[in-house]
């Protein structure tokens, strides 16, 4: 739990089932391009997140503001998952994903509110010593967050998908540019 100024946010362990309805509209929305399901039909996402709960080295997790369903957040092993044979893991390495929820009334600070309880929820994890993220290199607004919180950019990547921007994020960095021990 994350208490802001935008309200109290929340992660719990995202239900494939009951919130792929909620995920669809979320993941083909316009501003979710970067997330690269634009065509994807509700069985499509409901099998992905199936998968994802399936899965024993990535988990997905519904955010809430309030009570109410506001972000999406998955976390994985990079040695297993997402950056194999890309760069030689740490240990204490997770890899990490967000999506906030697309909407029409956005609050300033929301997105960062956002980023900063994902990560307290990763670091809440004594064995997390390094959150890992590969955005895309055309996502200058998702670099500029990271770089807020705390990541720095280590190189570029080509992954099947895109080229990616490899960035990392310590325990202490994080610490020191949200102004709080986790």
């Amino acid at each position: 739990m994350s208490r802001t100024g935008i309200g109290v946010l929340t992660v719990r362990p995202l239900d494939p089932i009951q919130d792929s309805g909620l995920l669809h509209g979320w993941v083909t929305h316009p501003k979710a391009a970067f997330w690269m399901m634009q065509g994807a039909k509700l069985h499509d996402v409901e099998r992905e997140y199936m998968a994802i709960a399936a899965a024993e080295h990535h988990h997905a997790y519904l955010g809430l503001r309030d009570g109410e369903p506001a972000f999406l957040m998955e976390s994985y092993d990079p040695r297993h998952v997402e950056l194999v044979g890309l760069y030689e893991p740490e240990p204490g390495d997770v890899g990490m994903h967000f999506l906030v929820a697309p909407t029409d009334t956005p609050v300033h600070g929301f997105t960062r509110a956002v980023i900063t309880t994902v990560m307290k929820h990763l670091f809440a994890d004594p064995a997390t010593r390094r959150v890992v993220v590969e955005p895309d290199v055309g996502n200058t607004a998702v670099h500029a967050l990271n770089e807020a919180v705390g990541f720095v950019a280590e190189r570029e990547i080509d992954k099947p998908e895109k080229r990616a921007l490899l960035s990392f994020c310590t325990r202490e960095r994080f610490e020191a540019a949200v102004g709080a021990a986790v």
